[in-house]
């Protein structure tokens, strides 16, 4: 249904992959199982998959592995891709803003590097 892909900078690094390296293989598996949910289905629980308000465009991808919260933040290239741009673990009720500007900013980056490509 969707295809996630995960967001790299202008040097090929890639922040979700390192975020999911500092996971425990548990809390790994559990992060890969909700990417999979999120991929493979139509509808998504909002308790796995929601847009974020008074973001551009952000959506967030939550799992919860025991008493630990994590987000993996992203957006839509078109409506079947969905680039993923930072994780983090959540110790708040609130997503933190730094995390939701990290993600806007990335996407800036991302879809500035795209559309010059295509120049």
């Amino acid at each position: 249904m969707r295809e996630i892909n995960f967001f790299r900078t202008e040097s090929g690094d890639c922040p979700i992959e390192h975020f999911l390296d500092s996971l425990s293989s548990k809390q790994a598996q559990k992060v890969v199982w909700v990417l999979q949910l999120v991929k493979d289905f139509a509808r998504v629980p909002t308790q796995y998959f929601k847009k974020l308000i008074n973001t551009d465009s952000v959506w967030e991808i939550r799992v919860q592995v025991g008493s630990n919260v994590f987000r993996i933040l992203g957006f839509f290239e078109t409506p079947t891709h969905f680039l993923a741009t930072n994780g983090f673990q959540k110790k708040t009720q609130k997503t933190p803003q730094r995390e939701i500007n990290l993600s806007e900013k990335r996407k800036a980056d991302y879809l500035k590097r795209r559309d010059k490509q295509y120049e």
